[in-house]
């Protein structure tokens, strides 16, 4: 099976999983490696807080990654929520913890979550997802601490009904160019399955996305559940493989130390 790396326990403030039952789960799946990646959105007003306590969590991966040692692969990382305004301090801190592998995700746009009704106040639907493209692709742009961009139209799992109408092509003048900086800077772009649990019947980001993504020459592409509880590790993932195998894709990415990996699908 592939590897999950994209996967929170009870140190995300929106899970109560503790660590080792997300790796149990992905031993008894036959999983060889996986990565942890629990929420730090720095700086947000939030009903949960999403502040990750690096010393505690640091010191407990660590030792998780030398008890499994000898069942699997156990690397260390974090899904980081971007912002221009803490550039800065995003930087230090993925220079300092010694992560294996950043996810870089996009959860707050002009001090909002899309998750909740509020984002969408005084807004259209389309009107809602220009915006968080158009916050999307400024990011990118403006900032280099992640190694892979992670679920990139992450609003449509919220936004009309689940999205409901949305087509990717109906905002490629910002899609495009985000895929490009991806690129061009050597960043990978995430396929997050989580987007069959939420029911909308493609992976996140959606399958025009993925393979504009290949036609542009990416190739750097991560494959995370975004579990929260330990029955969706690995959710959908044989689904997913043949998707992106249509898709043009014959490699997935994985990170160790921050360096990629190409492994086969």
């Amino acid at each position: 099976m592939l590897c999950d790396f994209h996967l929170h326990t009870s140190f995300s403030g929106d899970s109560e999983t503790p660590p080792d039952r997300q790796i149990e789960r992905a031993i008894a799946l036959g999983m060889e490696r996986i990565c942890v990646t629990d929420h730090h959105d720095y700086d947000v007003v939030s009903e949960l807080d999403f502040t990750l306590d690096f010393p505690a969590y640091l010191a407990a991966m660590a030792q998780l990654r030398e008890r499994y040692r000898d069942r699997i692969r156990v690397e260390i990382g974090v899904e980081l929520g971007l912002q221009r305004h803490i550039a800065e301090y995003l930087d230090e801190l993925t220079r300092t913890c010694g992560f294996d592998y950043v996810i870089g995700s996009r959860h707050f746009i002009d001090g909002l979550d899309p998750y909740y009704p509020a984002f969408y106040e005084g807004r259209t639907p389309q009107e809602a997802l220009r915006r968080f493209f158009e916050v999307s692709l400024e990011t990118v742009q403006a900032l280099d601490c992640y190694d892979s961009f992670g679920h990139l139209d992450y609003i449509v799992r919220y936004c009309s009904a689940r999205g409901a109408g949305y087509r990717a092509t109906d905002y490629m003048d910002y899609i495009d160019p985000l895929l490009r900086t991806l690129i061009g800077k050597g960043k990978a772009l995430e396929c997050n399955t989580g987007g069959f649990r939420y029911r909308l019947g493609h992976p996140n980001p959606c399958e025009d996305i993925l393979l504009r993504y290949r036609e542009l020459g990416g190739e750097l592409l991560t494959v995370g559940s975004d579990a929260h509880t330990p029955d969706y590790v690995g959710c959908e993932f044989a689904r997913a493989a043949e998707l992106l195998r249509e898709c043009g894709y014959r490699y997935y990415t994985v990170y160790h130390e921050r360096k990629p990996e190409m492994l086969p699908l």
